[in-house]
């Protein structure tokens, strides 16, 4: 036997104006009069049997049962606003939101996304920068993008996307006053690093037989793209990997003075979270089309 409901706009009224302790209040927040609110909660009432609230001049006060039915209203009317909310999202403009560290996102994500947009307009696209290595637990993403698979959950399912190389480069005019015609004069420049990265210049030199000098300046930064805003300025030389140089070199702003000097680096690779969206589908296609 299916139980009776009891009005629901009276609900909704009684559940405003028990929060507020005020049908004034919820008349107001309804856009309704005083005497609507009343009208509706004395029709609940009448359908209960009960008094819901203690009338007074200034104040309208919960009774036991009032109170009593209010947690347990309240809690449903919660429940239909989350599902609500739930459907409205998954009928909403189809979304992918990727994970990505910032100087990737600057420096390689952004200057390609338009082309993407432009191909799936009715796509929405999402970008969230962080430098740890995300966690479906506690980290919202369709696709996530990292150089190695260091610490991923063992619930994102990686796969391949490119490799990369490390390049030195610096800007022309640096190059032009004090020339880099050897590692081993690199102990003449400043060397510019960034601060997650820092054993790059090491591994480098150790890569080509030269040992580091202990003396050696260095300036370090939280960001790849900070690195060669610094490069392009002319303060230092920078080992950056190719797939972030975008059009430094092509643009003439950064050279590359011993371009024989590459180092291979961990390749890309983009992870997922079973089930994917078809909008994270879309996106992957688009992704493995794109050159480093």
């Amino acid at each position: 036997m299916k139980k009776p409901l009891p009005p629901l706009n009276a609900v909704r009224a009684f559940a405003v104006a028990a929060r507020h302790q005020s049908f004034s209040l919820a008349a107001e927040e309804l856009h309704v009069s005083h005497s609507a609110i009343s009208r509706h909660i004395k029709l609940l009432e009448e359908h209960l049997g009960v008094l819901l609230f203690e009338r007074r001049i200034r104040q309208s006060l919960l009774t036991a049962v009032g109170q009593r039915y209010y947690e347990q209203v309240s809690a449903g009317l919660a429940q239909i606003a989350d599902a609500t909310f739930e459907l409205k999202q998954q009928v909403a403009q189809p979304t992918v939101t990727l994970n990505v560290r910032p100087s990737f996102a600057q420096l390689w994500l952004m200057p390609r996304l338009p082309d993407f947009i432009a191909q799936h307009p009715d796509i929405k696209t999402e970008v969230i920068t962080q430098t740890r290595s995300p966690d479906p637990a506690v980290d919202r993403f369709d696709v996530v993008i990292r150089r190695g698979r260091d610490d991923w959950a063992p619930t994102i399912e990686a796969h391949a996307l490119f490799e990369d190389e490390l390049l030195l480069v610096a800007a022309p005019e640096l190059i032009e006053r004090v020339p880099l015609a050897d590692l081993a004069a690199l102990n003449q420049h400043t060397l510019l690093t960034v601060r997650a990265r820092r054993e790059d210049w090491h591994n480098w030199a150790m890569r080509f037989g030269q040992s580091q000098d202990a003396g050696q300046v260095t300036r370090q930064f939280d960001y790849m793209h900070r690195v060669l805003d610094a490069a392009v300025a002319g303060e230092g030389i920078a080992l950056c990997p190719t797939s972030l140089l975008g059009t430094h070199l092509s643009s003439g702003r950064l050279i590359c003075p011993l371009p024989d000097l590459r180092m291979r680096l961990p390749r890309y690779y983009y992870g997922t979270v079973p089930p994917m969206t078809a909008s994270a589908l879309v996106f992957i296609e688009w992704l493995c089309r794109q050159q480093p």
